[in-house]
């Protein structure tokens, strides 16, 4: 069980180190907007140890066409720059050790 003393940022980081998660879990899990959740998230990326974890990302994709290329992968669009498609799926993030 978690210290409740921990913060969001590091509750955020510990079940990232478990788990793979999009804004929208990572949002209902810890009660925050899942905009808040990406910025707690690119917190996170920076305070990584660069020797030892990196925060890996895999961008948002359209679901009609598959375009992944969003200029920022930790984004989550609300349509697809190719088809113009509303139907995206959000980026995942995970914490993986370097070594």
């Amino acid at each position: 069980m978690r210290e409740a003393n921990e913060t969001t940022r590091e509750r955020i980081t510990a079940h990232l180190r478990e788990t793979t998660a999009s804004p929208s879990s990572l949002a209902a899990e810890f009660d925050v907007t899942p905009g808040l959740a990406v910025e707690h998230v690119r917190h996170v990326a920076r305070s990584l140890s660069e020797d030892d974890e990196q925060l890996l990302v895999a961008p948002p994709e359209c679901r009609e066409c598959g375009f992944d290329g969003f200029d920022d992968p930790a984004n989550r669009p609300s349509r697809c720059p190719e088809c113009k498609n509303e139907g995206i799926d959000e980026p995942t993030f995970t914490i993986e050790s370097v070594n």
